[in-house]
Order: structure tokens, then sequence, then C-alpha cells
């Protein structure tokens, strides 16, 4: 029998020549043992929802829904994206899919669902809009996806228009939320570090001007109410130190970011500027970053 691979694609001859009959195909079908996508198309029942529409295109997972189910971090999951071959122009996509057409510039292995990760991030840093596609690359960067090298290579692929956000991608922040919210204080002429620790406190996401700490909330990471605790235990001791706290949700900052921008200002604004005596240095394991505009 045939050991089918969830991110593998098989077609009747596979079957067949693992000395499965037709009959037995059938009955494997109905019984959910093999998922039929399309005519001689074939795949193992824990198959991705991703990879099965991917199969029933014709193509391979691609893109942003690649990068998901590797865990980097992507703005909008609900689009399938399928890379189908370069002849196949005339596809007519379902609803909900997007097709690409373009060369990869890795080869997959024949029976693969999926594309190579380099060409989902090329594509990511194409099909997405540049704070997304920077927030992408930052991810797919700190979870060791790609290296420094690799990002060189990809932007020298890219569209000429594109290869300015190569000097924006440092892989510093640990979520999506996070890089919104640097670029947004970059583009703020703000002083500003990233992951910084504070004795008493922990880690924070940014400290802005020495005294103002942004933490990005998700209900991820931070959902259920004793995560609210503990946060909450978090703002005191940071305002016993002489910090005052933000805490922008996820689907806020996205939504909204120069609103965001226009707190941000009004804070600094009111309540700055402040002399710099904290005890905030930089977290373990994690490089210091000030940035102006």
């Amino acid at each position: 029998m045939l050991a089918l691979h969830p991110d593998h694609v098989y077609v009747h001859a596979d079957l067949t020549s693992a000395g499965l009959s037709q009959g037995s195909i059938t009955q494997l079908v109905r019984s959910g043992g093999i998922l039929r996508a399309r005519r001689d198309t074939y795949l193992h029942p824990a198959s991705s929802v991703a990879g099965v529409t991917a199969a029933r295109s014709g193509g391979r997972v691609a893109c942003t829904s690649l990068l998901a189910e590797y865990g980097v971090f992507v703005l909008e999951k609900r689009t399938v994206h399928v890379q189908v071959p370069s002849h196949a122009t005339r596809l007519r996509p379902p609803t909900g899919v997007r097709l690409h057409w373009a060369p990869l510039h890795r080869a997959p292995s024949p029976r693969s669902l999926r594309v190579e990760i380099f060409d989902a991030l090329l594509q990511s840093v194409i099909c997405q809009s540049p704070r997304a596609a920077v927030a992408t690359l930052d991810s797919a960067l700190h979870l060791g996806v790609i290296d420094e090298d690799g990002l060189d290579e990809l932007f020298r692929l890219v569209p000429r228009r594109r290869r300015a956000l190569r000097a924006l991608v440092d892989g510093q922040c640990e979520s999506g939320p996070e890089t919104f919210v640097r670029l947004l204080l970059r583009a703020l002429g703000l002083r500003f570090q990233c992951q910084v620790w504070i004795d008493g406190v922990g880690r924070v996401d940014f400290v802005v001007e020495g005294w103002l700490v942004i933490e990005c909330d998700s209900r991820a990471h931070h959902g259920g109410w004793e995560a609210q605790v503990a946060d909450r235990r978090r703002d005191l001791a940071l305002a016993a130190l002489g910090y005052a706290s933000i805490r922008p949700i996820a689907a806020d900052i996205f939504a909204d970011t120069p609103a965001l921008g226009r707190v941000i200002i009004g804070m600094l604004q009111r309540l700055g500027p402040r002399t710099d005596s904290s005890p905030a240095r930089p977290a373990p394991r994690a490089r210091l970053r000030s940035a102006r505009a």
C-alpha cells in the first residue's frame, strides 16, 4: 500500500503501481481513505484546505497561503493563492482563489503540493501592500525561514519599485502588529527601541522617546483573564518606574495605523519630554535599534 504524504499529490498510476486495483481505489475514495481532488489527482485525506484547493485548481499552494502554513505572518488569509503553469493563463479561478502564473525560481518536487518558500516570499512582496510585505519578511527572518543572503537575492528579483523595502526589514519584531508599529514610529521620526528589557517588568515591545511603552496585543497571546491580569500588573510595574504604557490591539493597528500615530504624538506632546533615567536595556538575545525618519 502506498504511504500517502499530506503535502504531495498523486495520480492514478502512482496508486496502481503500489498494487491498488481500480476497485480498491474507488472503495478508498468512498470511505475517505483517499481524497480525489479532480480527474486523475489524488491526495492524502489530511491535506490542508489550501492544498486541496490548489490541487483542484491544477496547481500548488503559493504566496501568502503557503507562508501562513509555515507560521509566517501574513495580513490576509482568506484568499487561497495558487501557482499554476505559465501556459494556463486562460484558467479562471473560483471565488476566493488567486492564481499566480509567473515562472518559479526554485523547482519544487514533482509531487509537491507547495511551491518552495523562497518563491512564496517573493510572491508575497509583490502581492501585498508594502507594509504587509515588510511584516511578512520580518516574520520570516525572525523565524529563520530565510536569512540575510536569501533576502538580498529575493530583492534582486522583485520589481524595482519594491526594492526600497529591503532597508526596512530587520527581523527584530516578533509579530505583524509589531512591524506595523515599528514602521509607524520610524515614519514619525521618533526615537524608539525594540524588544527592550526593563528590570522588574520584563521585555516590552517598544520604548518610545525613553518613557512611552507600547505593547502590541493580540488575541493569540493576550486572551483569557489570567493573561489580562498579568498585563495589568505589568502596566502598574511600568508606572511605578515612571513609564506610561499603551496597548493597541492588532485589529486597530492594521485597520487605522494613522490613528495610532495621532495617539502617540498626542501623548508625547502632552506628557513629554522627560529625562530618560530608566533601567531599560536590550532584551536578552535581541538587538537594540533606535531609528529616525
